[in-house]
């Protein structure tokens, strides 16, 4: 039988899934002849993971009392480029990226987003593509759904499975193009997001249009963000573009927490075959190149496509699907590489433009 200082002991030792690190002075012991009480306290939510966790513990400490595992979770707000202000009622600021479109962006944010709120957390989403707004329709909103207004000058977001969302589509009709210019789309985007009555988020991902253009140059200079996700899949065009949307990110100083590869392999419906048709591990090298982490690899799926074209995206529709099992050790992954970043101002560097 082994002491409180030895369990924890061992415990800090533990490696974390989520992070590859040991977990270090996280966790606190007590237990009598009886019983163990763990606590283990963290700053990404990974409720999923519970059963996992408590028998990845028993198994480290060989313990045959009673265990009782109890984890807590504490969310901090984390250094943001600049010295932009934070955004009322959100602590944590996502940027979900792709250098080009077709990528699967959008389907990546909104599952990333359910599963970081199943987890525990507490999210929204803005939808800053202001030309093409589709989370609206992967969330299963009804045509026609507009937000409430608060004071005459706020958005109440509406919700969707437990997710508080904001887009244009909630402003404009599937019929009514968005024809602006650079800075009326701008203007849109910082009053939806400044606007909007944003309710103790603690993440808010925003789905951004491919590109590096104004809105994500509005993004960088005027948005408090934590850090970003590039989406990408393993065909050279798309990984050539993602290397562009990595280079922004990285010349504005906003951290990127990740690479996430989106229709890595096709598996055949009939015979269970895997083929790599957009070529293989390109995620891999991109993220090698940049020293940063692959989140994940998502399979070229048929369910991703019909359960997010009928709103009822893959995580919320089918939770024990292998799918829904890699959006959400994905979301986890994401949450622990936030946590570990260091929680310091960084300054912002002057954008210029030059005949070079």
């Amino acid at each position: 039988m082994l002491t409180d200082a030895q369990l924890q002991a061992t415990l800090e030792t533990l490696i974390d899934d989520n992070s590859g690190q040991p977990y270090g002075a996280v966790w606190q012991v007590v237990s009598d002849e009886n019983r163990v009480h763990v606590t283990l306290t963290l700053g990404y939510p990974t409720q999923t993971q519970q059963a996992v966790l408590e028998a990845k513990i028993k198994a480290v400490t060989a313990d045959t009392r009673e265990f009782v595992l109890d984890t807590e979770c504490h969310v901090k707000s984390h250094a943001t480029q600049g010295n932009i202000a934070g955004l009322k009622g959100v602590k944590n600021i996502i940027a979900v990226a792709s250098g080009k479109g077709g990528v699967g962006k959008s389907t990546t944010t909104v599952n990333l987003a359910l599963a970081m709120a199943k987890e525990g957390a507490r999210v929204g989403i803005l939808d800053a593509d202001i030309y093409g707004p589709s989370q609206g329709m992967l969330l299963g909103f009804p045509e026609g759904t507009r937000p409430q207004v608060r004071e005459d000058k706020f958005f109440v977001p509406p919700t969707a499975f437990g997710v508080q969302v904001m887009s244009m589509a909630f402003l404009t009709t599937k019929d009514t193009p968005v024809a602006w210019r650079g800075p009326m789309v701008t203007g849109a985007l910082m009053q939806i997001l400044t606007q909007t009555d944003w309710n103790d988020l603690d993440y808010l991902f925003i789905d951004m249009p491919p590109g590096t253009g104004d809105i994500q140059l509005t993004l960088a200079q005027k948005v408090p963000v934590a850090g970003s996700v590039i989406v990408t899949t393993p065909q050279d065009i798309a990984l050539l573009d993602a290397r562009r949307g990595i280079e922004m990110f990285n010349k504005v100083k906003i951290p990127v927490l990740g690479v996430v590869e989106n229709m890595s392999t096709h598996i055949c419906s009939n015979c269970g075959h895997h083929e790599a048709i957009f070529g293989d591990e390109g995620g891999a090298s991109l993220a090698k190149e940049y020293n940063v982490n692959v989140l994940g690899k998502l399979p070229l799926s048929l369910a991703i496509r019909e359960q997010s074209d009928a709103g009822r995206p893959i995580v919320v529709n089918a939770p024990e699907s292998d799918t829904a099992g890699i959006y959400q050790s994905i979301a986890r992954k994401l949450g622990a590489t936030l946590a570990s970043q260091q929680n310091e101002q960084i300054a912002m560097p002057t954008i210029g433009m030059s005949d070079d």
